[in-house]
């Protein structure tokens, strides 16, 4: 088993640089057993302890490096090529023992990581075992990247994520997390809901210069169609399930959504802001790789 002071030292050197990912992903593997096999457990941490958190269940995880295939799990490892990104890992559902392998798995095939929906107490576990993963609360998701990146490699592309109201901010941060997923740096603007439409009007300037917009709204879910009235980019909407009764948990603003008036606007699942950030990211990279052809070819 790793001993809590080399992995501490571990990771001040993975975050000083000093190792990459696969290298510190090997050392958290590595550790010899008293019979010469090769395991590892989650290291032992204040808020964890050595079994991890008790209140949930979740236990200690052992894997082996040389083992890294599942019949609980059958990642689909060529996605990157075909689809541009990874397999994203949907949260709920998997042990903490599934979560950790997919991460692994994908991290030695050198694939950046998401999860999505998944626990507090699992997400404690992963950024235990990853110290540079980002754990997102709020947005309920864990991004541990592959090759460690600076801000100023961010992609190009104008993208920003409006939330009506503040209540619909979850569904915001995953999409925005999704985005930085991607490679891109969203901007989030809050509280724009259409009852009080001058809220969102000293924000248009900036609006016209985006690539796309994503807008997150409940209640009737009026906001991407005023969006879309001033904007000649895509309106990507997300509806939230925050409303009263007859909002009937997401769906009126669904429908809403789909029977814009503003051409621009297009419209996913309720509370799928995954889904939402993802497709923004989508048109952000075709959007990108057309303007870097014309340029080439200039």
């Amino acid at each position: 088993m790793l001993k809590v002071p080399d992995f501490q030292k571990a990771a001040k050197d993975f975050r000083a640089g000093k190792l990459d990912i696969q290298q510190f992903t090997r050392l958290m593997y590595a550790a010899t057993d008293s019979n010469g096999g090769s395991s590892a457990e989650v290291v032992a941490s204040p808020s964890l302890g050595a079994t991890g958190n008790r209140e949930s269940g979740v236990s200690a995880v052992q894997d082996s490096s040389a083992n890294l295939e599942s019949p609980r799990l059958n990642l689909d490892l060529e996605r990157a090529g075909r689809c541009g990104y990874p397999e994203v890992i949907f949260g709920p559902g998997k042990s903490l023992d599934d979560l950790l392998l997919a991460a692994q798995r994908l991290l030695s095939e050198r694939q950046d990581v998401l999860i999505t929906r998944i626990g507090n107490d699992e997400a404690l576990a992963l950024a235990e075992r990853y110290p540079a993963a980002i754990h997102n609360r709020s947005a309920r998701t864990i991004r541990i990247a592959a090759v460690q990146r600076t801000t100023e490699q961010t992609k190009s592309g104008r993208v920003a994520v409006l939330t009506a109201g503040t209540g619909d901010i979850p569904i915001a941060e995953e999409a925005s997390e999704t985005l930085r997923w991607m490679g891109f740096g969203p901007t989030m603007i809050h509280d724009v809901g259409v009852a009080g439409p001058h809220r969102l009007l000293r924000h248009v300037p900036y609006l016209q210069k985006c690539d796309v917009i994503v807008v997150v709204a409940g209640m009737e879910g009026a906001l991407p169609s005023v969006v879309g009235g001033h904007v000649a980019c895509p309106v990507i909407a997300v509806p939230t399930s925050l409303g009263y009764g007859a909002h009937f948990q997401g769906l009126v603003p669904l429908l809403g959504m789909l029977n814009s008036c503003a051409a621009n606007v297009i419209a996913v699942n309720i509370d799928s802001g995954f889904k939402g950030g993802f497709v923004a990211g989508l048109i952000l990279n075709r959007a990108h790789a057309s303007v870097s052809s014309r340029q080439s070819a200039d």
